[in-house]
């Protein structure tokens, strides 16, 4: 073995070890607060218990819990500074020009499957709501897309934990 490999197992096993000796709860608890950490979320939290060797149904959904305890209280918040505000027309950035044109063309299922690429959850369903989309609708796609994605960055992770257990 070389040694980043051995510095990778030997990290691995440490992670492992800390969770053998955590109470599940304290395990879904970590999880569950790394999935509320903007460009952490569901997609990432999710994969880190899998690694650090909790049950991968458990990891994934104490990841995708607490993405969207996070991203909710967001369009909530957002949601009565528009409402307190009034804020309807206003210069926009130039960043925050291309996401109105983007949610203007994709609406809010688009941006809520796709934005997760570029931005997290937090940050594109606030905007959603700033630029006056139904806080209902956001929440129920931004749901959809962190569960989404919150599984299928979960079930890679799984498959690459099994490759690494091959070696």
């Amino acid at each position: 073995m070389t040694d980043a490999t051995e510095g990778e197992c030997s990290m691995l096993d440490g992670l492992r070890d800390w969770t053998d000796a955590t109470d599940p709860v304290w395990q879904w608890v970590v999880v569950m607060i790394a999935g509320a950490i903007p460009f952490v979320e569901s997609y990432f939290a999710g994969p880190l218990g899998v690694l650090a060797g909790m049950l991968p149904a458990l990891a994934i959904a104490a990841a995708i819990v607490g993405n969207i305890i996070s991203m909710v209280l967001v369009v909530l918040l957002s949601g009565r500074v528009r409402s307190a505000t009034g804020a309807d027309e206003r210069e926009l950035s130039p960043r925050r020009e291309r996401f109105k044109q983007r949610f203007d063309r994709w609406g809010v299922p688009g941006v809520s499957l796709l934005g997760q690429t570029l931005l997290p959850s937090q940050i594109t369903s606030g905007l959603m709501v700033g630029f006056g989309a139904s806080r209902r609708q956001v929440i129920i796609w931004q749901i959809v897309s962190i569960a989404l994605w919150g599984i299928g960055f979960g079930l890679l992770a799984v498959g690459g934990v099994a490759l690494l257990e091959m070696r």
